[in-house]
């Protein structure tokens, strides 16, 4: 019998591993929303810096949770989107939001403040 490829202590560890850390998350919930332009997910995610959410996006690309479309024109247009794989995680990303909104409302009241306000309407 051959050896597994790679062992996880729980399949938790393995969606971690996917989409963890501090900026994955956001940017597949922005993403949720529809396609973004890297310009765009720059404004909704102002505490991230170039270099990161490139190497993020990258990231996420690799793993085909998301696609980077290039649109051959002058000036050059590059947009991302969630893969048909990529949008198996807008429940779980809707539901962390959510979460987060409580958790905003019980620990901090009046004096908690969520900048972002989802649209009403999404593609999916």
């Amino acid at each position: 019998m051959e050896e597994p490829l790679k062992v996880y202590n729980t399949a938790v560890e393995a969606f971690l591993e996917v989409i963890g850390g501090k900026w994955k998350p956001v940017i597949l919930f922005h993403l949720t929303f529809g396609k973004k332009r890297n310009g765009e997910l720059m404004k909704l995610i102002p505490a991230i810096t170039q270099k990161v959410l490139t190497q993020q996006l990258g990231e996420l690309t690799e793993a085909g949770i998301i696609v980077r479309i290039s649109h051959h024109q002058v000036p050059p247009k590059v947009e991302y989107e969630l893969t048909e794989y990529g949008w198996s995680l807008k429940e779980i990303l809707h539901l962390m939001c959510r979460w987060g909104d409580i958790h905003v409302e019980n620990v901090y009241g009046d004096r908690g403040k969520i900048l972002f306000k989802p649209p009403t309407t999404t593609d999916r």
